[in-house]
């Protein structure tokens, strides 16, 4: 009679745990045994003998529970300081640096108007003598009220929608003291427009001094827009809006908090400040009756008004110097586009133009294999072309190895390229004839596009050639915008192969 084999599982695995329990009490008791043997000789031994053993076994002990809770103790997020959350930036270049980079592209080529306007700006505003102080913050967060409890006499449009301001807007002021200051107010940052947070954040570099506005705690966007601001060594003052919101002791712990967020920069003023306004009421009239009534609420901008002055009796040479810096940087981030943008358009050129010297290679390649020689050849000039645009020098091997993997993965998708390019050469009447080398031709272009765009995206990205990704970058856009592609081509291929075949029967009457 045989024992189902579930059963007999269930049966070994009662007779394991058996023995398992029998090791355990076994273990258990000669442990206990030991233990009592060793405490009985250190009780008959001497006393400090018995409590020099219970030290060690306590420290051991404890030793041991600090090293568990160690690694077992729940970890706290860690909050970056300053410095960590915003890398030290880089000097700023020089005025010298600017103009002879400014002048060099000019040279190739590079469009610099932009760079050359921030320049004259800057110059402008130097010529003035007069110190820019610009209102940066959130829509919103209430800088256009802020600058009208400045200056009463100002009329900037103020409206509870937000994002009023839409451009840039200056006004004059001066300072109790004396000082004559132009306050800027700009777009509010997170708006829907991004091009407006782009106007405000250059805005904000331009100026001597920075107020930026809040009405609360510092959201996590705004940690970052201030710890920005701060890293380029700007004087900035963080301005409290809308302090009548707060109880005394409530604002003095919110001041506590952003002090502590923004320990690592002593130098960051913060002040509350209340730009006026209008407070609804509810009046009970004698009758019984209720009205609402609004009462105006009076500015108190005594404490930013302080601030300012402070930061004003600094020395304002290092203020400007300050303020050319942040300029410079933001020329430098104008010229870095315009290069980008120019060795684009440059690497665009010189890849339309291998493309269509590969269809034209195809089309007049007679011998048998000609047409590989070309293609090699060609393929070879746009790599060195494309390498000195971005000024990258590639190896031998690096480029072989690049063309080899590119002439692999080109193999693998032949089929879809060549049914492309026939669908294409089907638009055009009467191609019937010539589609049998305009074909190839068509594809050859298709391959060299791809080729181009790859390359170049690597040059720019990686700042190197790196053979695999490169490869794998042709891979992916040797299937984009094939259509377009092939119907441009196909037109050039067929336009060659007519003005060819006519001079071949020119040449063959002629001859005759």
């Amino acid at each position: 009679m045989s024992i189902p084999s579930n059963r007999l599982l269930r049966l070994l695995a009662v007779l394991g745990a058996g023995v398992l329990f029998v090791w355990l009490l076994g273990s258990v008791l000669f442990l206990a045994r030991q233990a009592l043997e060793v405490w009985e000789r250190l009780a008959q031994g001497p006393t400090w003998l018995l409590v020099l053993v219970v030290a060690v076994m306590l420290s051991i002990s404890l030793a041991m529970g600090a090293f568990t809770w160690w690694l077992l103790r729940p970890r706290r997020p860690r909050v970056a300081k300053p410095q960590e959350a915003e890398a030290e930036p880089a000097p700023p270049p020089s005025r010298e640096e600017i103009v002879e980079r400014v002048e060099s592209a000019a040279e190739a080529g590079v469009d610099v108007a932009e760079v050359q306007r921030e320049l004259r700006a800057l110059e402008e505003r130097k010529a003035t003598g007069i110190l820019y102080v610009s209102l940066f913050g959130e829509i919103s967060a209430g800088k256009s009220s802020l600058i009208r409890a400045l200056l009463p006499e100002a009329q900037p449009e103020v409206s509870p929608r937000g994002g009023t301001t839409r451009e840039i807007e200056e006004y004059r002021w001066r300072t109790p003291a004396g000082d004559e200051l132009v306050l800027t107010d700009v777009p509010g940052t997170n708006a829907v427009d991004e091009a407006l947070d782009a106007l405000s954040r250059a805005e904000a570099q331009r100026a001597h001094i920075v107020i930026y506005v809040c009405d609360g705690d510092l959201t996590r966007t705004q940690y970052c827009e201030l710890l920005a601001l701060l890293a380029l060594g700007k004087p900035c003052i963080l301005a409290i809006n809308k302090a009548d919101r707060f109880r005394p002791e409530e604002l003095e712990l919110l001041r506590e908090r952003i002090r502590e967020r923004l320990a690592g920069w002593p130098h960051l003023e913060i002040v509350s400040v209340q730009a006026g306004g209008e407070l609804e009421a509810v009046r009970v009239l004698p009758d019984g009756r209720q009205e609402r009534v609004r009462r105006p609420i009076p500015p108190r901008v005594e404490a930013l008004e302080a601030a300012l002055q402070r930061l004003l009796d600094q020395d304002q040479a290092l203020l400007e110097s300050l303020r050319d810096g942040a300029v410079f940087r933001i020329a430098a981030h104008h010229l870095a586009e315009a290069e980008t943008q120019h060795r684009r358009e440059a690497a665009r050129r010189i890849t339309a133009d291998h493309a269509r010297k590969a269809v034209v290679g195809a089309v007049a390649a007679v011998a048998p294999g000609s047409d590989l020689v070309i293609q090699g050849y060609l393929g070879v000039s746009l790599v060195k072309s494309l390498s000195e645009l971005y000024k990258v020098p590639i190896r031998k091997a690096d480029r072989e190895r690049f063309l080899a993997l590119v002439k692999e993965y080109a193999g693998t998708r032949r089929t879809l390229v060549l049914a492309v390019a026939g669908n294409a050469l089907k638009a055009f009447p009467g191609a019937g004839t010539l589609a049998g080398g305009a074909l190839h031709a068509v594809a050859y272009g298709l391959v060299f596009q791809a080729l181009g765009r790859a390359l170049a995206q690597s040059l720019e990205s990686r700042g190197e050639l790196r053979p695999l990704p490169a490869a794998l970058s042709f891979k992916e856009t040797l299937g984009e915008d094939l259509e377009d592609s092939a119907r441009r081509l196909a037109q050039l291929a067929l336009e060659y192969a007519r003005d060819k075949g006519a001079a071949d029967g020119q040449r063959a009457a002629g001859g005759g």
